[in-house]
């Protein structure tokens, strides 16, 4: 299905004012409310609300294109104005919705299920779980699928999200806060930690990494997701499980020292690059992830020769083209129908990788590929 910006606006607006009545009215959403709370999908892909709307004179200042999202954009502005308490309240649900224009890429129901279901299928059944961007809780969603008795921490940054995140998971510890909050006590407690975490280059401040002795964890946290990482595999216990949907930007980078820290104190279980269009029906754009799973084992005296490789960046001297040498290794991991040289967002060339099929049939693929890499590397 094509991404449809002003019916995205619609549930996003509708989900934010079943919020607002739920909260009023103190009470747990019934079943049809759920179904408008679920549609919420952030503002990726939703550049409009960062023109002004607050008079219809502001109008002027749009383009052509985006006139049609005017009306409901004036819509939103005044249903958050009206159900914050101050302005500031007001000024702060409306820069985490702007912040999230370049970061809220939400994962469809189908990769988060296969997912899950692979895992399960694998003997991980986890007790504890953690996730630190959880959104609207797809993937708190899919765990309990399966274990619907686990105990499960959930971080939303996002002011507005986390709201929604809360009242569809008013049993699960909803923290509606940074991941860098977590306490001392989790350290080693997770049995797994699952998420598709955010993308872009922004910093993070945990005085614990930027006060460290080891040069990986200090500069870990100047690109949020390799904090994510070195954090999540500090928070689960050994022999504990981090699978995370995250930018190509952690495999990609040619500083290697964050990727050599991982492979020092985790195993890898499966590395899969997914689609560029995975995201496209939800957040209207194209963006590279990858799918990393690894397994926390402190004891480890060498990396393998596929986690060597992982920690190598190769350029082809013909196209100007940089990647991660075990993709290079590994085409055959790699979800995609077709493939072409194109450029990434920062106008370096970079191969561009689409799947024709529908989000159910990129999930076939990676439960395919998850599956042959769980049999040949997951240590129970």
């Amino acid at each position: 299905m094509a991404f449809n910006r002003k019916q995205k606006l619609r549930d996003n607006i509708e989900a934010i004012r079943t919020a607002f009545i739920l909260d009023r009215e103190n009470r747990t959403a019934t079943t049809e409310e759920r179904a408008i709370l679920q549609r919420y999908c952030g503002f990726g892909g939703l550049k409009c609300i960062l023109n002004p709307a607050k008079e219809l004179t502001d109008a002027v200042h749009w383009a052509k294109s985006d006139l049609e999202l005017f009306a409901p954009t004036v819509e939103l502005h005044r249903l958050v104005r009206e159900n914050s308490k101050d302005d500031t309240e007001y000024k702060r649900y409306v820069d985490a919705m702007k912040q999230s224009v370049l970061t809220a890429f939400y994962t469809p129901p189908e990769i988060t299920g296969t997912i899950a279901d692979v895992l399960h299928e694998h003997g991980i059944r986890p007790d504890r779980v953690l996730e630190p961007s959880a959104g609207v809780g797809a993937f708190v969603d899919a765990v309990l699928e399966n274990k619907p008795d686990a105990d499960i921490m959930a971080f939303e940054k996002d002011l507005m999200t986390g709201k929604i995140l809360g009242h569809l998971h008013p049993d699960q510890k909803v923290r509606v806060q940074g991941f860098e909050k977590i306490e001392k006590p989790f350290t080693d407690y997770f049995d797994l930690a699952i998420s598709n975490i955010p993308f872009g280059d922004v910093a993070v401040f945990d005085p614990e990494f930027t006060g460290s002795q080891d040069p990986a964890r200090r500069s870990a946290p100047k690109a949020i997701h390799n904090y994510f990482f070195l954090k999540s595999l500090d928070a689960v216990r050994e022999g504990g499980i981090v699978a995370f949907i995250t930018s190509q930007g952690v495999l990609n980078s040619t500083k290697t020292s964050v990727r050599n820290e991982l492979f020092s104190q985790a195993n890898l279980v499966s590395a899969i690059r997914l689609p560029n269009n995975l995201f496209t029906d939800n957040a209207g754009t194209e963006v590279g992830s990858d799918l990393i799973v690894l397994q926390k084992n402190l004891s480890k005296k060498e990396m393998s020769q596929d986690e060597r490789l992982m920690t190598v960046i190769q350029t082809d001297t013909k196209t100007a083209l940089t990647d991660n040498a075990y993709f290079i290794h590994h085409p055959e991991r790699i979800v995609h129908t077709m493939a072409k040289l194109d450029t990434d967002p920062y106008g370096k060339p970079a191969m561009v990788y689409l799947h024709e099929g529908t989000a159910a049939g990129i999930a076939g693929d990676l439960r395919r590929m998850l599956d042959e890499d769980f049999h040949y590397r997951l240590a129970m």
